[in-house]
């Protein structure tokens, strides 16, 4: 064989082994489907409980038609008893010789339904019957006559034969005394051959009918469950087109109610939520590169323009210095906000409010030349990581230097109710226009109309609601241009259960 036929023999080899692993693998998620297996346990349930109910159909059935075979041969006897006993009131004396002509009378008169036979012993040997041909399979029973000839007590049972046109033999025997003793013997028996024959055919026809209901049931729970399984296909495909096209924007339809359509909804709601941390992410990550490559970009151009005069080394020096610093300051902002999504970035302690805000304000009279005012304290205490709502006050006090003017009031003040605690920045300084308002607290987001601008990276307010936010507070914020802002944070006061009842209050 030569090396291209070989290589072709290979070839060859190697595509009918990947159709047969492609035809495997479909099979396998074939079989793997949430429709399939549910399917299968449907099948199989329908099997199981129709396959348990026809053999109880079939007991319960015969055991109806001999119980009414039973309740048939106890009204033939008691027809014969009240037949009987009339008969020894009429006459003055019953004898043996009489007793032929009784059996004789009341077979006579007595039409026995189908299937069903009169038969009468008198001394212990067989008499008459009704009607007078017996089945075989009843006459060849010698036993059973000769042990019906010599009741002596009332007698029911059943017996089984070898005649199919009799099948078994439900039967009543009575004794007949005359004189004290037993003269004779009245059986009343009844073949239940076709009896059972016609259950039987009922039967067929409720299996045949139950078989085809199975089925059409089996048929419409494959199209059924289909239907009801299509939100979780199109959520399948969904999310396969998101991960295969990176398309954020495709979203499942919703349509009627129930726990698919919740489950369709919440992916929706992940989606929308993804889509916006996406989103957030990319536009962090184009600010953040933007924030730092304005300082490497000044410090690269001031170093390449780096002369041998000691007084313009020094002036680079000096930018360069300052450059680093604010990169330092916005790369320890950004930790901060990788932080507050930790367990741990909380310490928390026992607070006196007005210790607080008395040091806040101590704080804030240092930064710049303003009409600072110490409003409100509240009495109380409350459980906070001190450092950090300190910090978040802080940045909140200077981003309020930052747009007010020396004339301008800033005031600070704290208020209690039952269910939480209250910290207020109020200035008077030019406020913050209604668009800018949704997006203050996002990451780089400045005032766009603010007559002065921060140095920072816009991290401020970003940091502020992150560390409410870990306290399980929010930041309320009222402005109005050319009249003022007021930042509030709202902090609830439940984590104060959570320090033990021997730790004292910190006093500041």
């Amino acid at each position: 064989m030569t090396v291209q036929a070989r290589i072709s023999t290979a070839q060859s080899s190697h595509t009918a082994e990947a159709v047969r692993h492609k035809k495997l693998c479909k099979w396998h998620g074939f079989f793997g489907e949430a429709r399939t297996r549910i399917f299968a346990w449907y099948l199989a349930l329908m099997i199981f409980f129709v396959g348990l109910s026809v053999p109880i159909f079939y007991k319960v059935v015969f055991y109806k038609v001999d119980q009414r075979v039973q309740e048939d041969l106890t009204e033939e006897l008691e027809v014969f008893q009240e037949f009987f006993e009339k008969q020894a009131d009429l006459a003055q004396e019953l004898t043996t010789q009489k007793l032929d002509h009784l059996f004789q009378n009341f077979l006579a008169r007595e039409i026995p339904k189908q299937q069903m036979y009169l038969i009468t012993f008198i001394n212990g040997k067989f008499y008459k019957s009704s009607p007078r041909a017996l089945p075989p399979g009843l006459q060849q029973d010698l036993n059973l006559f000769n042990h019906w000839a010599k009741l002596t007590q009332p007698l029911k049972g059943q017996k089984e034969t070898t005649d199919s046109n009799v099948g078994s033999i439900i039967y009543l025997a009575e004794p007949v005394t005359i004189d004290g003793q037993v003269q004779g013997v009245f059986v009343v028996a009844q073949a239940t051959a076709k009896e059972h024959q016609a259950a039987v055919e009922a039967l067929t026809i409720i299996v045949g009918v139950l078989l085809s209901v199975l089925t059409l049931s089996v048929v419409l729970a494959w199209i059924i469950s289909g239907q009801v399984l299509t939100p979780l296909r199109s959520l399948s495909q969904t999310a396969r087109s998101i991960i295969t096209e990176e398309d954020f924007e495709q979203r499942i339809p919703i349509r009627g109610s129930g726990e698919l359509v919740e489950l369709a909804t919440t992916f929706n709601e992940i989606m929308d939520r993804l889509q916006e941390v996406l989103n957030i992410q990319r536009n962090f990550i184009n600010d953040a590169s933007h924030e730092l490559r304005t300082p490497l970009t000044i410090i690269q151009g001031h170093l390449e323009l780096f002369g041998d005069d000691p007084k313009e080394q020094k002036e680079t020096i000096e930018l360069v210095i300052d450059e680093l610093e604010r990169m330092n300051c916005f790369v320890e902002d950004l930790i901060l906000l990788a932080k507050t999504e930790r367990q741990d970035f909380l310490q928390l302690e026992a607070v006196k409010v007005s210790s607080l805000m008395k040091e806040l304000f101590a704080k804030a009279q240092t930064l710049e030349n303003r009409n600072w005012q110490l409003e409100d304290q509240s009495k109380g205490s409350i459980v906070i990581d001190q450092q950090r709502i300190t910090q978040a006050i802080m940045n909140l006090i200077q981003n309020a230097t930052q747009h007010t003017i020396e004339s301008d009031m800033i005031a600070l003040g704290s208020a209690m109710d039952q269910s939480s605690v209250r910290f207020w920045v109020r200035d008077a300084g030019e406020g913050i226009a209604p668009k800018d308002l949704e997006h203050i607290f996002e990451g780089f987001a400045r005032a766009y109309q603010s007559r002065r601008r921060s140095e920072g990276a816009g991290l401020g307010l970003a940091i502020v609601r992150a560390i409410v936010h870990a306290h399980g507070g929010y930041v309320e914020l009222v402005s109005q241009l050319g009249i003022g802002s007021t930042f509030t944070i709202v902090l609830p006061l439940e984590p104060l259960q959570e320090i033990s009842s021997h730790e004292s209050y910190t006093n500041r």
